[in-house]
Formats: structure tokens, C-alpha cells, sequence
């Protein structure tokens, strides 16, 4: 897991990108379910994409909002797993919101709202923080040495 030279493989890093922004969608999609799961009529992908349900002004907006920033906490576990590796949590966290920045362009446009803006540059920042301890935490474990000791 550790150890060894890092051999270049863009397959497996395409893999982890789509792993990690899956699992970002879903977590998004539970925290957003358990939010506003009876707040709103009909829950659809609006939640998501649409720079216009991130907004401080409504009790809807608030719950988006947090939805987000669970999320971005949940990104940050699913990185111990997917990722491995301190360095790496910066780079895989601005690749999943850059990803997400171009969904949203795609679905409502630019996002003019500046909730959006802080809403995913705190949830960028606590999931590459977040991510880089619980990664260093895990690095910095000792190896058991149990398991090396020949049994006579």
C-alpha cells in the first residue's frame, strides 16, 4: 500500500476519480434525502446542480447547504479507502469539485450565487483537510511485527 515506487497508472487513477465522485453523489444523495426528505414534495436533481437551491435565505437552502458539507466530510473517509495516500487528497478533492463546477455549468449555468461558491470552496477545503489527516493518521501507524516472527 505504501511502499515501493509510485508506477504511473491512468487507468487506476480514472478509476479512483469516478469511484470517489460517485460515492460523493450518493452520500449527497442520502444526506439530501434525510434532510429535506420532508421538507420538499419531490426531491430531484435540482438539490444537485442548481446554484439557486444553495441559498441562505430559506430553511430548503440551509438543508442543501449542510447536505453539502456532510458530504464533504463523507468524501473524506471515502478518500482513506480510495485515494491512500496525504499527498494525493488535495488533488482528487479539486478534481471531484471541478467535475461537480462542470455539471453544474452544464445543468443551470454559470453559478452567480456567492452561497454556491462558499458553500463548495468549505466543502473543497474540509474534505482535502479532512482527508489529509485521516490519511497521515493512517500512514503513521505502526506495522504489526507479529506476523513476520516464524512460529517454532
Amino acid at each position: 500500500m505504501f511502499y515501493g515506487t509510485a508506477v504511473w497508472d491512468p487507468w487506476l487513477i480514472v478509476g479512483q476519480i469516478i469511484c470517489l465522485q460517485c460515492s460523493y453523489y450518493l452520500s449527497l444523495g442520502v444526506f439530501t434525502m434525510v434532510f429535506l426528505g420532508l421538507r420538499v414534495p419531490r426531491l430531484s436533481l435540482v438539490y444537485f446542480f442548481d446554484y439557486a437551491t444553495l441559498t441562505t435565505s430559506t430553511i430548503t437552502g440551509w438543508c442543501v447547504i449542510a447536505s453539502f458539507l456532510f458530504s464533504s466530510l463523507a468524501g473524506a473517509v471515502y478518500m482513506i479507502f480510495l485515494v491512500e495516500r496525504a499527498r494525493k487528497c488535495l488533488d482528487f478533492s479539486a478534481t471531484l469539485y471541478i467535475i461537480h463546477l462542470f455539471l453544474c455549468i452544464m445543468y443551470g449555468g454559470w453559478p452567480s450565487s456567492m452561497a454556491w461558491w462558499v458553500v463548495n470552496g468549505t466543502g473543497l477545503a474540509v474534505m482535502a483537510l479532512l482527508a489529509e489527516y485521516l490519511c497521515i493518521q493512517r500512514e503513521q501507524r505502526e506495522i504489526p511485527m507479529d506476523r513476520f516472527h516464524s512460529r517454532v
